[in-house]
């Protein structure tokens, strides 16, 4: 029996070493260098994929075992990394377009449950009061622990109009909190935008996506058909993040020409990247530079951007390359922190894999990544502090350290004290832009104090 089973672990060694090479010249072809293979591993890995098909309590699927082989190896490298199935694949492809089913929630997985990173504005969780930090112990009546997050989303997305009842586990909460919720399906808007009073305005990126600069020049010329404006609020609250090239197309509309945006380094040759504020790094599928369409005096209006630990990823490469460049008053609390890039790998079988490739890096040289973006001037969320148990990349079990600050993986960075000692009591709905927009209102202050101050010169 031991013979056999070691004569099957020495085939499947080759077979794996097959597979491997396979996918190794798939996910990095014309590149030169090819790593070696560890075969005593792969070896340790056959011994381990056989003990379990002779031995299991029940049969296994081959697919099934290498699948979650795959999924384990992809998700212990860090909490951004995963393997998408098919569907999973797809659903990230029309989540790009703006449009998706399910909950609206930006999740990642913590300890083996669904933590909440943030929920989506206009969506069924924003409005049932999901709150970023908030770990999800139960779907309908299905434990997550042991779920990988793809089977979790997958649970979590579904046909709209129909229901789904989540366990939430909340920090301050004495008895699990139990939600109803009936899926949607979700359209983010990905820009908003206001006249907040005469001269001066308000635009709010919720999401990057395909046509987020474009949607961001309608917003700005509607702004400046009331006339020209003394100053401008760009609002990056709670904005995970999306599109790159978006991050680089919004940085464009307010930067001159050929300024640099954001670089990124990595291992590869094709991770060490300088994006400029240039249409050849902004625009995707379209010849046509949406920017040219900005209305005259956006490159030089006083500007203020806010943002706060939900502002993430594509958010804070437009908040560094702003506060960089000098171009715009940073306001409100330290950014999310996730300051790594993502490259979709597609394989052969309408699958991909989600490998984080690189770092972000300010136009100054700073990493993002477990850091974040630090405001010029801090202004808490609330009067009594920040929003209580923000969650934010440092947080995260595996984050990728910041490769430029020893320290910043293993401190959070400060952020206003709050001064809530009622850990039960229930937060009020918040509102961008609302009458209650403290971080908004000292926006507009400042700028209106800036105008005095150019007045005077």
């Amino acid at each position: 029996m031991g013979s056999k089973l070691q004569q099957a672990g020495l085939v499947f060694t080759g077979l794996c070493a097959g597979v491997l090479i396979s996918l190794n010249f798939s996910a990095n072809a014309d590149r030169p260098a090819q790593v070696a293979l560890p075969v005593e591993e792969l070896r340790a890995f056959a011994d381990v994929f056989n003990a379990i098909k002779q031995g299991y309590v029940e049969p296994v699927e081959d697919k099934k075992l290498i699948t979650n082989a795959i999924s384990g190896m992809l998700s212990g490298l860090d909490p951004h990394s995963a393997y998408l199935d098919a569907d999973a694949f797809k659903e990230l492809q029309v989540g790009t377009q703006g449009q998706f089913g399910g909950l609206g929630i930006e999740v990642g997985m913590e300890d083996g449950f669904v933590k909440v990173i943030s929920p989506i504005e206009d969506t069924p969780a924003f409005r049932a009061g999901i709150k970023a930090g908030d770990l999800i112990v139960k779907l309908d009546d299905t434990p997550v622990k042991g779920l990988t997050l793809g089977d979790a989303v997958k649970r979590m997305r579904g046909k709209p109009n129909t229901k789904i009842t989540l366990t939430i586990a909340r920090k301050g909460e004495a008895k699990p909190l139990i939600v109803v919720l009936s899926r949607e399906v979700i359209k983010v808007q990905s820009v908003k935008s206001k006249l907040v009073e005469p001269g001066y305005g308000y635009v709010r990126v919720v999401q990057f996506q395909e046509a987020t600069t474009s949607y961001l020049v309608q917003h700005l010329q509607k702004l400046y058909k009331e006339g020209a404006l003394k100053g401008l609020v760009l609002d990056l609250r709670n904005d995970p993040g999306g599109l790159l090239h978006g991050a680089v197309g919004v940085s464009a509309a307010f930067l001159p020409p050929n300024q640099l945006v954001v670089s990124t380094d990595g291992r590869t040759e094709d991770a060490k990247r300088r994006y400029l504020a240039s249409p050849d790094d902004y625009l995707r599928g379209t010849r046509t530079d949406v920017l040219h369409d900005l209305p005259d005096g956006v490159k030089d209006v006083p500007m203020v951007v806010l943002v706060n630990g939900g502002s993430a990823s594509a958010s804070e490469i437009v908040a560094g390359a702003l506060q960089d460049h000098k171009r715009a008053v940073i306001m409100g609390t330290s950014t999310f922190g996730k300051g790594s890039v993502q490259t979709i790998l597609p394989l052969n079988n309408s699958t991909a894999i989600k490998l984080t490739t690189a770092r972000y890096y300010t136009p100054s040289g700073r990493s993002i990544q477990a850091k974040g973006i630090e405001p010029d001037i801090v202004v808490a969320e609330t009067p009594d502090g920040p929003a209580p148990d923000r969650i934010r990349e440092a947080d995260l079990v595996g984050h990728l350290t910041n490769d430029k600050d020893a320290e910043a993986g293993a401190t959070k960075s400060p952020d206003v004290e709050s001064k809530h000692d009622d850990a039960d009591a229930p937060a009020a709905r918040f509102e961008f832009a609302g009458p209650d927009d403290r971080q908004l209102s000292q926006a507009i202050s400042l700028l209106k104090g800036l105008q005095i101050i150019q007045n005077k010169h």
